[in-house]
């Protein structure tokens, strides 16, 4: 794919996740302003889960006070979903139905937290696997997520 055509495929994804979080908005009752398109660009283009210092780093622009308010917005609404991290921090990123399917790999010793997406085929084995699983113990499995916990290469690379 050439530059253009992926530049013109960007574009295009993200005018899609405005539309579809700008009637999520409103069909919670709230409009979709400058401040929370730019805190979604921000996290559709970090490629991972971000701490609000991160969030705030990436979306320089919005005042503080106003990321902390607007991302409860977004997560009330659905297009935001908050992940505990292991650390002091909390992360965001964008709502599974809007970025698709994954898995993390998460930093034990600094925290970072890297999105993973499986091939198709061993997603659809191990969402397989997971539905046997909670059947078998009387549970309706409506959804899963997996996180791989361990050391990045940074903290890795700093204890040898």
């Amino acid at each position: 794919m050439s530059a253009m055509a992926g530049s013109k495929a960007a574009a295009a994804r993200a005018a899609e996740l405005h539309s579809a979080a700008g009637a999520a908005l409103l069909r919670h009752g709230v409009r979709y302003t400058t401040h929370r398109r730019t805190l979604m660009t921000a996290l559709n283009e970090a490629g991972q889960p971000l701490t609000i210092p991160q969030l705030i780093e990436a979306a320089s622009r919005v005042p503080q006070s106003s990321v902390y308010r607007n991302l409860a917005i977004l997560e009330e609404a659905g297009i935001v979903h908050r992940m505990p991290g292991i650390d002091d921090f909390a992360r965001y990123e964008l709502a599974e139905h809007l970025m698709g399917h994954h898995h993390h790999l998460v930093c034990s010793t600094c925290g970072v937290v890297e999105d993973v997406i499986l091939p198709p085929a061993l997603e659809s084995e191990l969402e397989d696997e997971l539905k046997r699983i909670a059947r078998r113990r009387g549970f309706t499995l409506s959804s899963h997520r997996l996180d791989l916990v361990g050391d990045c290469t940074s903290c890795d690379r700093a204890r040898a």
